[in-house]
């Protein structure tokens, strides 16, 4: 059980801020200068706002944090579960909705786990979207 009200909980949590996405974004894009695969666009302004973009061949790839988008890699919390439970089950209602809307539009849609940035098949699903 929690030590605090929910309110003080919610200030304290507001109050938390990003120190970027160390573990998703960043490592892939590392992997795909390394790689050579450029020319992409950051948060592109279309459905999703897309992690990386190639707007020119319509790929779209997000980067997903598994606790965030409910991957199996991770448990819920065990305070506050159906709380969580919602939170991330209405972020994946969110990521279908998004991937086909853009699918819709003509894009490929390349969805990557946070626990799969690394390996090798990530890269090469990127690799082989931008080279149909």
């Amino acid at each position: 059980m929690d030590h605090v009200t929910k309110e003080v909980r919610s200030r304290i949590m507001a109050a938390v801020h990003s120190r970027g996405n160390t573990t998703t974004e960043l490592p892939l894009a590392r992997l795909l200068w390394a790689a050579g695969i450029r020319g992409y666009r950051k948060h592109w302004p279309v459905a999703g706002k897309p992690d990386f973009a190639w707007p020119g061949k319509r790929v779209a790839v997000f980067v997903d944090g598994c606790f965030w988008h409910g991957c199996r890699c991770k448990y819920l919390p065990r305070t506050n579960t159906e709380f969580w439970r919602n939170k991330i089950e209405t972020n994946k209602r969110r990521d279908r909705r998004v991937s086909q809307a853009l699918r819709r539009d003509g894009w490929k849609v390349i969805r990557i786990r946070e626990c799969a940035v690394r390996k090798a098949p990530s890269l090469a699903r990127i690799a082989k979207a931008l080279a149909e």
